[in-house]
């Protein structure tokens, strides 16, 4: 797919439904009793796979587009599959399951596509055969497929030595089937979308600064949730405004949860023109409209706790920086090497071949802006982020840019091309 400069961007939209609040909406409805209703779920490839783990765990679910129905059987509920459960891309299928079906009374394997069959799980691994879990890497490669051998399991405090939503969700959903207190600790706090999703759930959970802390004997309840736009599509835009000149895009009801929001913040000491608008609270998250305007951007270090706060979005930050004046480095971002690919690698690259002056390094990158980019050929390494970064990083670069693998972007945001299109203003 090829996209060449815009002149300017103007106009609004709202963007689809935040997917990490997706997943653990289907996944926490089909443990929960009764009826759960989710208002904007977002329809993305990862969140189908989602549902059709649980579908094949014997769980209603009616998919009726932006709403979902899911007919939940309570903690205990589940039924054996009759086949491997398959995750596709999506790294949050794959992790937070392993939670649940560790306890269960039955065994299971799953597996995923190529991507997700190279991604570390011993991470979720580790902390679940701590608390008695039987699974095990088929290939013993620490990787999927995944065997999983349902037993009796118990509460542990485990200290994270990396500050994942993935990991501390597997643990805790551990914990609802656990025998005893069930504790996580990280060195900084990741995304808390489960620990707010299980409390509106009826789940004992409370935080202690950095340690989630949840204790078992409560029934989930079904209920209705709506789910707020996802702040990690919003970033390609929130980006493609600030670049391009002369462009001003009001992106409407954008999930800002505290724990997810540092695109805005490090935007802002980027000098981005972005207003928060109608703050409000849907469902326990916080949501309000964003009103981008251009800007002359500056480089910025990005580092430390805010890292897990926008870990989905360094891809669009670090090319933004190319268009920045000045310096920006990016530190303590060694996650990004397990992504869907290993994006400090390919971000280098991809921007390299544009012109940038982009220097890799152990965690992160060094980019010097206000080097004028060209078009060029991406390999996007078939990551949903890498071609939405480069289709937003090729409006502002002169000449044509070709992006290999575009259709990637069905993985998180499949209308996102044309959402894109509909901006641009000749």
């Amino acid at each position: 797919m090829k996209f060449s400069k815009a002149r300017r961007l103007s106009g609004e939209l709202t963007i689809p439904g935040d997917k990490s609040i997706s997943h653990r909406s289907i996944m926490f409805g089909s443990i929960a009793e009764g009826l759960t209703e989710v208002r904007g779920f977002l329809q993305g490839a990862d969140c189908l796979s989602t549902i059709s783990c649980f579908t094949k765990m014997g769980i209603p679910i009616e998919n009726k587009g932006e709403t979902v129905l899911i007919h939940g059987r309570g903690l205990r509920g589940l039924t054996a599959p009759k086949e491997i459960l398959d995750c596709g891309n999506s790294g949050t299928t794959t992790r937070l399951i392993c939670g649940i079906l560790a306890a269960q009374d039955f065994d299971v394997t799953l597996t995923g596509d190529e991507s997700i069959r190279r991604r570390p799980m011993k991470r979720i691994m580790e902390p679940l055969s701590m608390m008695g879990a039987k699974i095990r890497s088929i290939h013993c490669n620490d990787c999927a497929p995944l065997a999983i051998t349902g037993c009796r399991i118990h509460g542990i405090h485990y200290q994270s030595p990396v500050a994942s939503a993935q990991v501390k969700s597997a643990v805790l959903l551990a914990g609802l089937y656990a025998e005893g207190e069930t504790r996580v600790t990280e060195s900084y706090i990741s995304r808390n979308h489960s620990e707010l999703m299980l409390s509106a759930f009826g789940a004992d959970i409370r935080t202690e600064n950095t340690t989630a802390v949840l204790r078992p004997g409560n029934a989930l309840k079904g209920l209705c949730i709506t789910v707020p736009g996802d702040i990690s599509s919003a970033a390609f835009f929130i980006a493609a405004a600030l670049i391009v000149p002369n462009s001003e895009v009001l992106i409407r009801n954008v999930g800002i949860n505290p724990t997810r929001d540092g695109i805005l913040h490090v935007c802002r000491q980027m000098n981005g023109n972005i207003s928060i608008l109608n703050r409000k609270n849907e469902s326990g998250e916080p949501t309000a409209d964003l009103l981008v305007r251009s800007s002359a951007l500056q480089g910025t270090v990005i580092e430390g706790s805010i890292i897990p706060t926008l870990i989905d979005e360094l891809p669009m930050l670090a090319a933004m920086a190319c268009y920045a004046k000045g310096t920006t480095v990016i530190r303590d971002a060694a996650e990004l090497k397990v992504k869907e690919s290993n994006r400090i690698t390919v971000m280098a690259e991809n921007l390299r071949a544009m012109g940038a002056d982009v220097t890799e390094t152990e965690d992160g990158m060094i980019i010097h802006g206000g080097r004028p980019l060209h078009g060029a050929v991406i390999d996007s390494k078939k990551d949903h982020r890498i071609a939405m970064t480069f289709a937003v990083t090729a409006l502002a670069a002169e000449g044509e840019t070709e992006i290999l693998d575009a259709d990637c972007v069905n993985i998180s945001y499949p209308g996102f091309y044309s959402d894109l299109a509909r901006l641009k203003r000749e």
